[in-house]
């Protein structure tokens, strides 16, 4: 494949759990599914499997209604070496729009690969300074930025590389976006404080900032179906926080500003309407 006709690559990273990566991971692959896009994903956690599980659920629940639902090829990742996935990139992504990645809530040298070759790198991250921590640490008393992470710094790195080969190779630039999720419970003036680093850091390291997905007991209810936010029509009635949940999810989709394909219509799923 070369890098033109490749899928573009949004790798969901972050060597951290519980941040809501797998949950954002299905939706964005749903809401490209849903406006024509041709998506696979590839799961590189083979021991939770949390994305893959979600999008074989997702199946069982189309057949067993007899429904269509937009969905992706997935696939879960058991190989040794850094080849061995490169390969089965090559082999799920070939002809498709978009390859996603669900990587480990953990250091990983899989995900450290995966990150560095992707086109758009989405790092979940929740509004706390532990969850900050794993791209820069803050001075205690003034909250500055001492110092990028570990993990900044290797991103930092291919990014660097990345937009050295982009002429010659003809590939995209890297975008980062950090998404922040669950922000609803963070006292004001922490949130000021996360506000000022995040930012700070961003202008430092060169990432976006987008608000993702607040902390919504209907996430977890949507697991076994394999359901989403965007199948309205298998949902039922939804509650106000179901909308306000949908209504975040369109921003984060309209935030990360993927490269859409024209070659079909887009089915309405993010339209305006409740």
């Amino acid at each position: 494949m070369s890098a033109l006709s490749a899928p573009h690559r949004i790798v969901f990273a972050n060597e951290k759990g519980g941040t809501g990566k797998s949950t954002t991971a299905v939706h964005v692959a749903i809401a490209l599914a849903y406006q024509g896009a041709k998506v696979a994903a590839i799961d590189l956690d083979p021991r939770q499997r949390t994305l893959h599980r979600y999008l074989e659920n997702r199946a069982e629940t189309a057949a067993r209604r007899a429904i269509d639902l937009p969905s992706a090829r997935f696939e879960v990742f058991g190989g040794d070496t850094t080849e061995d996935l490169d390969e089965l990139a090559q082999s799920v992504g070939e002809g498709m729009d978009f390859l996603i990645y669900d990587t480990p809530g953990r250091d990983d040298p899989f995900a450290r690969h995966a990150a560095t070759g992707a086109d758009t790198l989405v790092t979940p991250l929740n509004d706390s300074f532990v969850d900050f921590d794993l791209i820069g640490q803050v001075d205690a008393e003034t909250f500055k930025v001492r110092r990028l992470s570990f993990y900044a710094e290797l991103i930092w790195e291919a990014r660097k590389k990345r937009a050295l080969a982009t002429i010659q190779e003809k590939r995209r630039e890297m975008d980062w976006v950090v998404v922040r999720n669950r922000t609803q419970h963070v006292e004001a003036r922490n949130m000021r404080r996360l506000d000022q680093a995040l930012t700070e850091l961003s202008k430092r390291v060169g990432f976006r900032i987008a608000s993702g997905l607040s902390e919504r007991v209907i996430y977890r209810e949507l697991f076994p179906s394999g359901l989403t936010l965007l199948d309205k029509g298998h949902l039922g009635e939804l509650g106000t926080s179901h909308l306000v949940a949908r209504q975040e999810l369109r921003a984060l989709i309209h935030s990360l500003g993927l490269p859409m394909p024209t070659r079909e219509q887009p089915v309405p799923a993010l339209a305006a309407q409740g």
